[in-house]
Order: C-alpha cells, then sequence, then structure tokens
C-alpha cells in the first residue's frame, strides 16, 4: 500500500511539474511574441486621442510591440530620454530633433511619424467678446516655456499678424503645469492652454475659449515619433510596426464619431467625463488637428523651422531628408 500511494505521489508530481512547464512556456512565448519599448509621451491629453485608440484597441500587439506609453512632462526631456536610452521612442515637437541635430550630435533624433498637424492649444480670455488676434495687441498672455512650440507658434502667429512681442506682456516664464492656476489667480488677460484644460475653464467661471492656436498657427508636424539614427536603422522591424499601428488608430479616429472615441480612451482619462471627453474630441478634430496619415511634408518641416527661426532658437537650418522618414508613411 506504501508503495502504491508512494507511486501515485510520484505520479501527481509529475504531473503538476509538466503542467507547470507547459504554462511557464506559454508565459515565455507571449512574453517573446512581444517586443517591448517604452515611449515617452511629453503630456497626457484629449488632442492625442488617436495614439490612445491605437494602445486601447490592441494595434500594437497586432504588430509584435508591448508598449509603455510613460509620461515623461517637457519635450526637452522626451528627447533627454531617448538620446540616454531610458526610452526607445519620443513623442514630443519636432522642434526637440532639430535643437539635437543643429547642436552636433551624430546620434540624432529621426522623425518617423507624425500625429497632430497643429498646435493643439487653445486662446482662453477673460469675456467672451468676439475675438481677432489684433487683440492680443497691449495684452498679457500666458504664452507657456520659452523655446516650446505653443509659445514659438503664438510667438509666430502674433508678427505673421503684424503684432510685435514688445507690443504686448508675451509671458514665458510660467511653468506649463502652472499656467491654468495662474490664470485662475487673476494673472494675464490670456493663455494658452490645451484641453480638457480650457474646458473645464468654461463650466468653473473663469474664462472663455476664444481661438484655437492650432487654427491661426497653421500646419506643422507638431507633435510626432522619433526615435535615435541607430536605432531606427537597426530596428527597422519595429519601427514599421508601430507606424502601422498608429496608422490604424488614425484610420479608426477619422472613421468614428467622437462619442464612440471617447468610450475607447475614457479610461486613459478617468479624472473627465464622458461628455466632456466628447466635447474635447469634438473641438480637436473641429480644428483639424491630426494628421490622416503619418507621412510628415516637407513644407511642414520647415515651418517649423520658420516658427523656431522667428523666436532666434534656430542655430542653421536641419535638412528635412536626414531629420525626416517616410519609409513607413504613405501619403
Amino acid at each position: 500500500m506504501k508503495k502504491i500511494i508512494g507511486s501515485l505521489i510520484c505520479l501527481l508530481l509529475i504531473v503538476l511539474i509538466t503542467i507547470g512547464i507547459f504554462m511557464g512556456k506559454g508565459k515565455d512565448n507571449t512574453e517573446d511574441n512581444l517586443t517591448k519599448i517604452t515611449v515617452a509621451e511629453v503630456a497626457h491629453s484629449i488632442f492625442y486621442t488617436p495614439l490612445y485608440v491605437a494602445d486601447s484597441l490592441g494595434y500594437f500587439e497586432e504588430v509584435g510591440i508591448d508598449a509603455d506609453i510613460i509620461l515623461t512632462s517637457g519635450a526637452d526631456a522626451v528627447a533627454a530620454s531617448v538620446m540616454s536610452g531610458d526610452a526607445q521612442i519620443g513623442f514630443c515637437g519636432s522642434e526637440q530633433s532639430i535643437y539635437i541635430y543643429t547642436g552636433g550630435e551624430k546620434d540624432y533624433l529621426v522623425n518617423f511619424a507624425g500625429l497632430t498637424k497643429r498646435d493643439g492649444s487653445f486662446i482662453i480670455g477673460r469675456t467672451d467678446e468676439e475675438f481677432d488676434i489684433k487683440d492680443l495687441k497691449g495684452s498679457h498672455i500666458i504664452a507657456g516655456r520659452e523655446g516650446g512650440m505653443p509659445a514659438m507658434t503664438l510667438a509666430y502667429t502674433l508678427n505673421e499678424n503684424g503684432i510685435k512681442l514688445d507690443e504686448l506682456n508675451f509671458d514665458t516664464s510660467i511653468a506649463f503645469a502652472s499656467m491654468s492656476g495662474a490664470f485662475i489667480g487673476g494673472t494675464g488677460d490670456y493663455v494658452a492652454l490645451f484641453e480638457p484644460t480650457g474646458l473645464q475653464l468654461e463650466k468653473q467661471g473663469y474664462g472663455y475659449v476664444v481661438a484655437s492656436l492650432g487654427e491661426l498657427g497653421g500646419e506643422v508636424p507638431y507633435t510626432t515619433f522619433m526615435t535615435r539614427k541607430s536605432y531606427l536603422e537597426n530596428n527597422k522591424d519595429i519601427i514599421e510596426g508601430f507606424n502601422k499601428a498608429i496608422q490604424k488608430g488614425l484610420d479608426y479616429t477619422f472613421n468614428h464619431t467622437d462619442k464612440e472615441l471617447a468610450e475607447i480612451i475614457t479610461n486613459y482619462f478617468p479624472d473627465t467625463s464622458l461628455n466632456d471627453l466628447t466635447e474635447t474630441i469634438k473641438r480637436y478634430r473641429e480644428a483639424d488637428s491630426w494628421y490622416k496619415t503619418t507621412y510628415i511634408t516637407e513644407e511642414g518641416f520647415n515651418r517649423v523651422q520658420d516658427i523656431m527661426d522667428n523666436s532666434n532658437k534656430l542655430e542653421k537650418k536641419a535638412p528635412y531628408e536626414k531629420l525626416v522618414n517616410n519609409e513607413y508613411s504613405k501619403k
């Protein structure tokens, strides 16, 4: 009897070990089939709806990528994260690739997919009177970080409309995260903010969205995906797959309603109501904020450099053919 019991115990142990091995293999295979990458995003914003759509619907997994999207506030911080290898892909303004290249870096950042084609901020005023860009003359506007695209786009737009910066208080002294709080506290006549912050200020009675800076500023590769030149050359399959996933996110965005999109990305913005999400997506759609394909045009890239040059932030012109790779994008 003891021998039988002993045999049964041994048999049970063998079965359990075998099951464990197969289960372990299944888990390892799942992990092995997905390439883990880190994506550093400049801000967590509804402005980037197509990215979250792609992530939520599993488009990255479909192409064999496990994408960890982490908030890395500030375009300069995103660039530093990619250059150091902490992140494989950066998501921020294309101006950062120009700063890196003109600074003399050999393994510079290359933009390989566009997502947003306009500035995503809205100008918030203290009254809801009909707005004209010339109303900013003589005013105090909280513009954003010096050298950042929101402030540079606003400066460019003002100059294009015949307004010089010395004709108003163009305030770049307030950190991005503190801009809405400063405006609520009474600083400034206007402030440039991303949504849904503008919508929230309206609901709280602190201000009114009077204009889209994106519509005023024109089309540029405002927020793009970029990686180091060496990483792109050595991981073409990953870059191609990532581009494909983003394109599917864009396609889905253009083929579904604002409410449907809001329902998909609601988990990414747990503190924002479904109604506010829907309204914000609607505002960005009406402002024509997103590319239809990930292709980055030379005209748009050169316009970014014009905007930088206008703010005296362009040391020398950067070559489009080196800093933009459209190999995996459709026109």
